[in-house]
């Protein structure tokens, strides 16, 4: 009998969900079929089987939240030297990656590595915050399990004393006392899926690592000749206002006090799904023209609204573009998301009465909110690319 548990899928992530199993205890599978899907933060990934084999039990169902290295499935292999592989192994290539030892509760993946064994124990978001405050993992004292570093950890390190004792206790309270709603307004509890727990976790990330600064404007269309892409424009015009100003098109390492400044120009766009908030990237929107930047976005967004977009497709954007005004609202004050600097949020286009020389006019505006993390961009530099973007929405096409 062989044991497969859980592998690292190699996203930087503690657990998965079960989405659907393509199996059932009794039946027969071969080596690299499809044994099950998952759904990570990011994406769907299908598992493959590492051998062929009988399928005796599946330890988990779906919709269930399992640990990077928890057992998936027991099943009996056809050849005896395909049990030779340790049978606590626990990925498709039939061995659980080091990175596995953050996540795994104690026992859960067996490995010899010293190396794996002396890593710090921390979850994803918990090490990108360490980066960002600077501060050194090793010397921390995880309060999760098994001694697992959490971001309460982290932040508690990381920020000034003034604000532990401000701040920690009704924190430390709100942690150990859960939310329970009275009789008369009991309603239906919901934990959080994969994309809404990441959604928690990045604002959080984001709220204690950034200094949020946001100004707005409008962009006046009223000069555009016929129909036009709105969003293919605002894209073309963010590559534009990069060109200008390409401090906005950067990442911040708080660790270093160093700036990542980038020529090419990959857009993380905020993607609306029912499961929550997914951003695909579009690449090198410099180089694109209109018809490709608007085969793209579709493209994006089916894949992220079917969930079929692959995880590379969601990592590493230089900056970051929300379009909540395709559903309603004018202003807003868009998340940055480190380590990028700025997010462009574009409102609801409306027709407005305005002053025109010496006349009232109807006009078509577009408003705009640009959020920039102030501790690496100026406030002159945010406006000079917002300029610069406006500028280019308002010529004349």
């Amino acid at each position: 009998m062989t044991v497969f548990k859980l592998p690292d899928l190699g996203e930087g992530l503690s657990e998965a969900e079960i989405l659907r199993w393509h199996v059932q205890p009794g039946d027969h599978i071969e080596v690299d079929a499809p044994m099950l899907a998952v759904e990570t933060a990011k994406a769907v990934v299908e598992v493959p089987s590492p051998v062929s084999g009988t399928i005796l039990v599946l330890h988990a169902k779906p919709g269930d939240r399992i640990e990077i290295g928890a057992a998936l499935v027991e099943f009996t292999p056809d050849v005896p030297q395909a049990a030779s592989a340790e049978r606590d192994a626990g990925t498709v290539v039939g061995h659980v990656a080091p990175l596995a030892e953050d996540y795994a509760s104690s026992g859960a993946v067996q490995t010899h590595s010293a190396a794996a064994a002396a890593r710090v124990r921390a979850v994803p978001a918990a090490r990108a915050l360490a980066r960002s405050l600077g501060v050194d993992l090793e010397g921390l004292s995880g309060s999760g399990r098994g001694g697992l570093i959490t971001l309460e950890d982290v932040m508690h390190a990381g920020l000034p004393a003034a604000h532990h004792r401000s701040a920690q206790p009704a924190n430390a309270a709100a942690a150990a006392a859960p939310i329970t709603a009275p009789p008369e307004l009991a309603g239906r509890v919901e934990a959080l899926r994969s994309l809404r727990r990441t959604m928690a976790q990045n604002m959080t990330l984001a709220r204690d690592s950034v200094m949020a600064c946001t100004v707005h404007d409008d962009a006046d269309l009223h000069r555009w000749r016929g129909a036009s892409d709105y969003s293919a424009r605002v894209l073309r015009a963010i590559a534009i206002g990069l060109r200008a100003e390409p401090a906005l098109n950067a990442w911040y390492d708080v660790a270093t006090q160093s700036r990542i400044l980038f020529e090419h120009v990959d857009v993380g766009l905020a993607v609306d799904t029912a499961d929550g908030l997914l951003v695909p990237v579009i690449r090198h929107v410099e180089q694109l023209g209109a018809p490709q930047l608007r085969a793209e976005l579709d493209r994006l967004k089916r894949a992220a609204r079917e969930r079929s977009i692959k995880s590379d497709e969601l990592r590493h954007f230089t900056f970051m573009l929300s379009n909540y005004g395709t559903l309603a609202g004018r202003y807003a004050t868009p998340v940055v998301v480190p380590p990028a600097v700025a997010i462009l949020g574009t409102g609801r286009v409306r027709s407005d009465v305005t002053a025109a020389e010496e006349r009232i006019e109807i006009h078509r505006r577009m408003p705009l909110s640009l959020t920039f993390d102030h501790r690496v961009v100026t406030g002159g530099e945010a406006v000079r690319f917002l300029g610069a973007l406006i500028a280019d929405l308002e010529r004349i096409e």
